[in-house]
């Protein structure tokens, strides 16, 4: 038998030789998993999850939910940063996965068109019917990257103007138009990219008239604070844009595919047509990495605009049969489970049922956002015995009452939420776009219980406020 006959006999079953095993490989190795990250990775990584006590042994994980050694179930209000739109492991992506592998195809050949990414492409579009054609990457940021580069070529102009607060990614590009300082801090020099305060149009109207600007790239609702742009807002820096020939990107990696109640979350201002967007994170459906640009047909065609340029720009694992496969499973599901429509109705119920808890405790402030992505801010108490502890955090680090609240809902009663931005107490939800009224109950009913021992002022909670100060203060 030729050794490749032999490699096929073991793939499929017919013998298994000394070959790769991952079943044993994580039976003998999967216990060491925060020493090898500590030894090999991020070793920061490891030691903030012990800090924190989120340093759990998840083993099993489906739909909305996962489930630790001792068969402890964890409803997830995270989705892997937003990546898991569907939750984890949908059997209609995992079933097209296995079917793709299956089928191999002779993929990534790079000289052939294979009808993957011109279906995947197809399907997007029809959401998306103001723009024409697709770029396939990897990520959130390389889409953006695109766009960046993109815009810059298709107008002949050098300066993308983006918001305070904004994340767009941490590749150069993206980083040049990221609006945390915080990811900025010691990478320069940077692009010549300006930031300006989101729903400030006279500030955008300021920089258009200097001539030089190529693009504005914003996310209709900011990941970071759960920050939505004013009403109007968009419409109108569409229409500024265009009179001095600058186009307008929608950053709508975290916000696109239903996580807002639209398949955009542009969407909500009727008459906006971004001249690119950005999508990836839930595409992936939580499998194979995925990113796309979609944009304008004059946009393409300039940039592409001859043969020679026709790896102008372009991705070595772009358009891959896996990538593209559950891609495809992901728009299918949407579409026959009604998910745009559960993450508008459940997330209006979520966030309905919190926004009635404001004036019942001092300490939460504000409920906001759309959809299933929702932010939950904390603020000043009014009373004399919470305003001092809250004086004591804020005075030690800003966001350290919201990592309060999100420890006690992971250890106390196993919800996984975040933070949603360095030096800011606010809570981001962004669960599968799949939950439903039990898991906003579950909810609902573990906040309303942090809450009461919160304001209960004593106890386990407030003990472990007094452990980040000192973490906080000893960091400086």
């Amino acid at each position: 038998m030729t050794p490749a006959g032999q490699g096929r006999r073991e793939r499929d079953g017919g013998g298994r030789g000394q070959g790769f095993d991952l079943g044993a490989l994580l039976a003998e190795r999967g216990g060491e998993r925060y020493e090898l990250h500590t030894r090999h990775l991020n070793h920061q990584l490891p030691r903030m999850l012990r800090t924190i006590g989120f340093d759990k042994v998840y083993v099993r994980a489906e739909g909305a939910h996962f489930w630790d050694a001792e068969g402890n179930d964890y409803l997830d209000m995270l989705a892997g940063f937003g990546v898991m739109g569907l939750g984890r492991h949908h059997p209609v992506v995992r079933r097209a996965l296995h079917d793709v592998l299956d089928a191999q195809l002779a993929d990534l050949t790079r000289f052939d068109c294979q009808p993957l990414p011109g279906l995947l492409a197809e399907k997007l579009l029809s959401h998306s019917p103001h723009l024409d054609r697709v770029f396939f990457g990897n990520s959130g940021t390389e889409a953006v990257e695109t766009a960046l580069k993109f815009a810059r070529y298709a107008t002949g102009r050098t300066r993308i103007l983006y918001c305070d607060h904004a994340f767009h990614g941490l590749t150069t590009g993206s980083l040049s138009v990221n609006g945390e300082d915080g990811f900025r801090d010691g990478f320069a020099p940077l692009l010549p990219d300006t930031k300006i305060a989101l729903g400030d149009l006279t500030a955008l109207e300021r920089e258009l008239a200097r001539g030089d600007v190529a693009a504005l790239v914003v996310e209709p609702i900011q990941g970071k604070g759960v920050l939505s742009a004013p009403p109007g807002y968009l419409l109108a820096a569409q229409e500024l844009l265009h009179r001095h020939k600058a186009l307008l990107i929608a950053d709508e990696v975290q916000t696109g595919l239903g996580r807002t109640g639209d398949f955009y979350a542009y969407q909500h201002e009727p008459g906006v047509e971004p001249d690119l967007v950005c999508v990836a994170k839930a595409l992936s459906g939580g499998y194979v990495p995925v990113g796309a640009t979609l944009g304008k047909d004059w946009i393409f065609k300039k940039v592409y605009s001859s043969m020679d340029r026709v790896l102008v720009h372009s991705a070595s694992f772009g358009s891959n049969a896996q990538a593209m496969a559950a891609g495809l499973a992901v728009l299918s599901v949407m579409e026959d489970e009604e998910v745009v429509a559960n993450a508008r109705a459940t997330g209006d119920l979520l966030r309905g049922r919190l926004t009635a808890l404001v004036g019942e405790y001092e300490l939460l402030h504000e409920v906001r956002g759309r959809g299933l992505m929702i932010g939950i801010e904390f603020g000043r108490p009014s009373s004399l015995g919470l305003r001092g502890r809250w004086t004591m955090l804020q005075a030690a680090r800003k966001g350290l009452f919201a990592q309060m609240v999100v420890v006690p809902l992971l250890q106390k009663h196993r919800i996984l939420t975040q933070v949603s931005g360095d030096h800011l107490e606010v809570i981001k939800l962004i669960p599968p776009l799949i939950v439903d009224e039990r898991d906003v109950e579950r909810f609902v009913t573990a906040f309303r219980a942090v809450m009461d021992e919160a304001h209960g002022g004593s106890g386990l909670m407030w003990e472990f406020g007094r452990t980040l100060v000192k973490q906080a203060v000893g960091n400086r």
